[in-house]
């Protein structure tokens, strides 16, 4: 019988067969023995994984213990980006959109010139409009955490998105907790807000040791919110988690480590003066018709501020999740900057409580003692520096009382403010040699002008006290005397804070010692055990004899006693302040008289003081009349005495 030979097509088969399973075969091997843990590794990825859990923010009390800052619950929606199915995404995207109201590509809600260089920065998430889609692709770079795409999220939206579920793979519906400011523009230049972390700051809070900082995270952006960030932030927790395909969790495997709470503030903050003092200041304003004013009141045995108010102010709860356009825009062409904390930022001329210092000045450099009497004629005439002789070019400097005071020592002349006591004391005068500019510089920066006190909170400006070399820098003229009797009387080129002053005042009233003013009088951890007690900072003992600051503050009570403060005496404690009034640009009266700003300063009891304020009333007028009534109801309010 003849054999058969094999068809060629057949071996052609049976070789390709074999081939094909020795591929195979080689494929399975590699995946299961080379690649094998690396596989199991993915999967697990996919499978397990390692989330963050957000710790409560510490919440903030005033210093009776009064609640002014809670978290309260709110929905947050965010996406994994590996949890997305390729063939699903624009979908789900679709749907996102729909339901949160965002935008599938980024834009802008207004127009670029309106914008300011970094939206975050000041919580105007929704201002500039980011796109979901976007969202996820900058997520894909760390694909297992979640993006965040809308906080505060509407409970009834949140629970659709629940619902849906099996629809939105990948979408993850998370509760957080949100701020909630209790008192809101009471207190909102003092605490603060939080928003997302500003675009250019990203980088340091990544950066930072031991940071668990994330893109997403919310972050103290002004007032203490943002200079106790630290302290209120707590740790995130960590734990292990099974998630299924749609990349929800199912359980948590292995140990989790639970979130620590951050640390609860207490301030210094009396929130009940806190409210007089601005229900006080607000109607001075209106009466007076400004719209801008400041008080602060402290212990100036410690540095302790007690009460904080810069108004107009606004509220801080409209910064959570993000403040829409319009109010923005309500708050930023706003003429007197209601997002300004005036007492710390505002610069302006001081006036007469300025006079404290030159007073305190001449005393420790002995131009002056307590029995040296300067006659105030009403007018002074300074001659001219090239022509002394000639009286037509001599300048006239004039009190505010035109008919003079007569002979004045330096108690009286502090009481009844007198101008001419202080120019002569500072810049001299025919025969009387002055302090000059220099001491006068040296003295003011010595009680703290002329740079930040240091408070604990953000955005304090330096004020400026001039000097000669600013002046020929500045305008390219030389400094005059009549320069240096303007700047004795607070005006002229010098600036001061209204916090500054205040701290001034307080290093009068407790004997020379300038402390740095504080906002947070403890931290205390969720238990209520004190992690950082408070501690009174020494910026520096001014070097003036006590017997020399003791004639000032005679000088202080003489002026409420019986001087130009007299609208700021109380029965049943003694109070020493100090009348300011400074000039400014503006259009002037009918007798040619520039408009003024209002100050007063004050301590009480002037035997053992308990309490130091200043009282700061933009184009107020004159402060004897309009900041003395507001500092006098806010004594009597503090001693608890009847207001007459």
């Amino acid at each position: 019988m003849e054999k058969r030979k094999p068809d060629a097509k057949i071996t052609v088969f049976r070789i390709i067969i074999l081939l094909l399973f020795s591929l195979l075969a080689l494929q399975t091997w590699r995946l299961q023995i080379v690649q094998g843990e690396e596989s199991l590794e993915r999967a697990n990825r996919n499978r397990f994984r390692l989330v963050s859990t957000l710790a409560p923010r510490g919440v903030i009390y005033d210093r009776q213990g009064r609640l002014l800052v809670r978290n309260i619950p709110s929905f947050t929606v965010s996406v994994v980006p590996a949890d997305l199915p390729p063939d699903r995404e624009e979908e789900v995207i679709q749907r996102l959109a729909s339901l949160l109201e965002m935008p599938v590509e980024s834009r802008l809600d207004s127009e670029p010139s309106s914008l300011p260089q970094n939206p975050h920065l000041l919580g105007l998430e929704r201002w500039f409009r980011p796109g979901i889609r976007d969202l996820i692709e900058e997520g894909r770079k760390t694909p297992f955490v979640p993006i965040i795409l809308a906080h505060d999220v509407p409970r009834e939206v949140a629970f659709l998105i629940e619902e849906e579920h099996l629809d939105l793979p990948g979408v993850v519906v998370q509760t957080e907790a949100q701020r909630e400011y209790i008192d809101g523009p009471l207190l909102s230049h003092i605490i603060g807000y939080v928003g997302l972390i500003p675009e250019e700051e990203v980088e340091s809070y990544l950066e930072r040791p031991g940071s668990d900082y994330e893109l997403n995270d919310l972050v103290g952006l002004t007032g203490v919110e943002l200079t106790f960030e630290e302290e209120l932030r707590g740790k995130k927790g960590r734990k292990h988690v099974e998630v299924d395909v749609a990349g929800r969790e199912v359980r948590t495997v292995g140990a989790a480590m639970d979130p620590q709470p951050g640390y609860n503030l207490i301030l210094t903050i009396d929130l009940d003066l806190q409210k007089e003092a601005t229900e006080a200041l607000q109607e001075e304003m209106t009466a007076a018709g400004s719209q801008s004013g400041v008080v602060v009141a402290m212990d100036p045995q410690t540095g302790e501020i007690l009460a904080l108010v810069s108004l107009p102010s606004y509220d801080n709860n409209l910064f959570i999740g993000g403040i829409s356009l319009e109010d923005y825009q309500a708050l930023r062409d706003h003429p007197h900057r209601p997002l300004v904390d005036h007492a710390l930022t505002g610069q302006y001329p001081p006036g007469s409580i300025f006079k404290i210092v030159g007073a305190a000045a001449g005393l420790e450099e002995r131009i002056i003692n307590r029995h040296t009497a300067i006659n105030c004629p009403g007018t002074i005439w300074l001659p001219h520096r090239f022509a002394p002789q000639d009286p037509s070019l001599a300048q006239p400097f004039r009190c505010w009382r035109q008919a003079g005071h007569g002979p004045l020592s330096v108690v009286s002349a502090i009481a009844q403010s007198c101008d001419i006591f202080f120019y002569t004391l500072a810049g001299g005068y025919r025969e009387f040699q002055g302090l000059g500019l220099p001491m006068l510089s040296y003295y003011a920066r010595l009680f703290g002008l002329g740079s930040p006190t240091g408070i604990d909170l953000p955005g304090e400006s330096e004020g400026l006290i001039p000097s000669e070399d600013w002046k020929r820098l500045t305008y390219g003229e030389a400094w005059v005397t009549g320069d240096t009797y303007n700047m004795a009387i607070g005006q002229g080129y010098i600036l001061t804070t209204p916090l500054q002053m205040l701290n001034a005042t307080a290093a009068v009233a407790n004997g020379g010692t300038l402390y740095r003013p504080q906002i947070v009088r403890e931290v205390r951890d969720t238990e209520g055990n004190i992690v950082r007690p408070f501690r009174k900072e020494v910026i520096r003992q001014l070097p003036i004899a006590p017997e020399n600051l003791a004639l000032v503050q005679e000088g202080m009570r003489a002026a409420v006693a019986w001087g130009t403060a007299w609208r700021a005496n109380l029965p049943g404690v003694a109070v020493a302040g100090k009348t300011g009034s400074a000039e400014y640009p503006g259009p002037r009266d009918r007798e040619g008289r520039l408009p003024t700003h209002a100050w007063f300063v004050a301590y009480a009891p002037a035997e053992d003081p308990e309490i130091a304020l200043v009282v700061f009333i933009e184009g107020g007028g004159e402060g004897s009349v309009t900041a003395a009534p507001v500092a006098a109801r806010i004594l009597a309010d503090y001693f608890d005495l009847p207001l007459e």
